[in-house]
């Protein structure tokens, strides 16, 4: 089973901010990606906007949620963001912030070899 990480403190901090019963449905479906099944919730690949193996979690229920994660390396699930989605179309600011811990978690991988 693959390990479950929040690539910083400030991704902990997204994730938590989310109400209760996204937390936990965004946690369901992340426990099946570390099972290596995939999420129950919709999903997209955010290779263009944030990285290979980028992947988010789509939840649309009363409002828009969402949850960003890499399971590409290390055998890990990295959370890189979660987010309260307040636009119509692409939210550029979480695709910055995402593509930004994208980055980071990259950075670090690469000093751990």
């Amino acid at each position: 089973m693959k390990k479950f990480v929040f690539v910083n403190e400030a991704a902990k901090r997204a994730f938590l901010d989310l109400p209760r019963e996204m937390q936990r449905q965004f946690g369901a479906d992340l426990q099946a990606v570390q099972r290596g099944e995939p999420p129950f919730s919709r999903w997209k690949h955010l290779t263009d906007s944030v990285g290979p193996g980028a992947i988010e979690l789509i939840e649309n229920a009363p409002n828009a949620y969402r949850a960003i994660y890499c399971a590409k390396f290390a055998e890990t699930v990295f959370i890189l963001h979660a987010f309260t989605k307040t636009t119509n179309g692409v939210d550029r600011h979480a695709m910055k912030t995402a593509g930004e811990r994208y980055k980071f978690m990259k950075s670090a991988l690469a000093t751990k070899r």
